[in-house]
């Protein structure tokens, strides 16, 4: 195996909850039902497995912003499959950048301004510890967090979106959080 694989292989593996996370922040609750976010996923890693040799990209970063270019056409893809619409140029433009603006939200979740390329290495390992945590929390707990810090809504909005009441929601964010910051604290 090449050092392009070799590399790629564990970029993946690094990267899977990350990338399983900004896949499940761009299912809306009509499609959760028909489409998980791993299957996206897994598919994404697979082309990208299958078609290492076309990345072209020197750093672990551009390899990852690949990824979520491949993550991104699969998305379109496998929901163009669930609503037999034609090809919508916008979406598909739109969905690019909602998974772009995705991983920003969680490394803003954890910014600070940093600039020094150490601190920035440091800021994507928390942000990739970040997404391995969040995929251990329980669904609500993790849909609640995402919503609220992910997509900046109301606790009043994800309590309609959850058929849930605000007083419940606003549990799941505080339990969800405690457990977030218990296993963060806990990994170092």
């Amino acid at each position: 195996m090449n050092n392009a694989a070799e590399n790629l292989e564990h970029v993946v593996e690094r990267y899977r909850q990350y990338l399983v996370l900004l896949a499940d922040r761009q299912l809306n609750s009509r499609l959760r039902g028909k489409l998980d976010a791993s299957d996206v996923v897994q598919q994404t890693l697979l082309e990208a497995h299958q078609n290492h040799e076309q990345f072209r990209g020197a750093h672990e970063a551009e390899m990852v912003a690949w990824l979520r270019k491949i993550l991104a056409n699969n998305m379109l893809d496998a929901i163009r499959g669930l609503r037999r619409e034609k090809r919508d140029v916008d979406r598909e433009q739109s969905i690019e950048a909602a998974i772009e603006q995705s991983s920003v939200r969680m490394e803003g979740w954890l910014a600070v301004e940093q600039s020094r390329p150490s601190q920035q290495l440091a800021r994507q390992e928390e942000t990739l510890q970040l997404a391995d945590t969040m995929a251990g929390l329980p669904e609500a707990q993790r849909e609640a967090l995402i919503l609220k810090n992910g997509h900046g809504w109301t606790v009043t909005e994800i309590a309609q979106h959850m058929g849930r009441s605000s007083t419940a929601v606003a549990g799941l964010l505080k339990r969800g959080l405690k457990q977030l910051r218990q296993q963060l604290i806990e990994s170092e």
